[in-house]
């Protein structure tokens, strides 16, 4: 695809018509400069997932012998057969995590193409709605590379890892629509990234049942662990990949991932509307 293959969403004298295609304008913009750019950011969104693969799933996972405690822990399968749903997951969170911070900073404080964007009849909503449709795009596409990988290596069980797969996505925008909102109202980028990436999203990716299971925790730690929004992502996708899963407990993890898509982009257009507008 190229620049000239996306759709045409200019009225005559060049204004955007209408709301969806504002949005694709915006869409435009990201896939426009991604495409000249992706080697800049393919060791964050796939050379470091797959590392991950290897390090853990493939390296650590020939240390479990997959009987006793190992295997009361991974249901009898192979470590990496129980790991691959949630290091899916894992890579989702973090590319949201990366996506929604430096560069959504960069639009509205540096390059400040956002405030470009706003000039014209694209309004704040429609940049919101472009950037968190972006990201969901991005993810998926490196999490089929991923799953790619996964299934070389013998990590996929069934087709359920597509299912897997659009969970990731749905957990990367649960992810990437807060950290948005707190990018748009953020000043002193240093300080408040470095909190985010040390005190969030590292703790998050350990203690979210992502490398072992929850109850292996302390048992006052593991009501913690529910807050996390990777935490309903992983058990979401380990129920599509693996199967078993009630649908009680699904309905209950996709309703949490939903709301705070929800909220957080809610959250981003107010902040966003104030900041480019003040």
């Amino acid at each position: 695809m190229t620049h000239t293959d996306l759709p045409r969403t200019r009225a005559p004298g060049g204004r955007a018509s209408g709301p969806l295609a504002g949005v694709l304008l915006v869409l435009e913009h990201h896939w426009t400069w991604y495409r000249r750019n992706w080697r800049a950011t393919a060791v964050s969104s796939i050379l470091q997932p797959l590392l991950f693969l290897l390090a853990f799933g493939v390296g650590f996972g020939t240390l479990i012998d997959g009987t006793g405690r190992a295997a009361q822990a991974t249901g009898g399968l192979d470590y990496l057969v129980w790991l691959a749903p949630a290091l899916l997951c894992v890579s989702a969170v973090q590319t949201a995590v990366f996506d929604s911070t430096y560069p959504v900073l960069s639009g509205l404080k540096w390059q400040r193409h956002y405030l470009a964007m706003t000039a014209t009849p694209i309004g704040p909503g429609q940049v919101v709605a472009g950037h968190l449709t972006w990201m969901t795009i991005k993810i998926g596409g490196c999490g089929a590379v991923y799953v790619a990988v996964i299934a070389f290596f013998g990590g996929v069980r069934s087709p359920g890892i597509v299912l897997a797969l659009l969970v990731a996505m749905l957990a990367g925008a649960a992810v990437g629509a807060p950290v948005t909102a707190f990018t748009a109202g953020v000043e002193d980028e240093g300080s408040a990234f470095t909190v985010l990436f040390r005190l969030v999203l590292i703790p998050m990716t350990l203690f979210s049942g992502t490398f072992f299971p929850v109850d292996r925790l302390p048992a006052w730690v593991q009501p913690i662990t529910w807050l996390s929004p990777l935490w309903h992502g992983t058990e979401l996708a380990r129920a599509a990949a693996l199967g078993g899963g009630a649908w009680l407990p699904a309905l209950g993890h996709t309703a949490v991932l939903v709301a705070l898509v929800a909220v957080g982009s809610a959250v981003a257009v107010v902040r966003f509307r104030r900041r480019l507008y003040r």
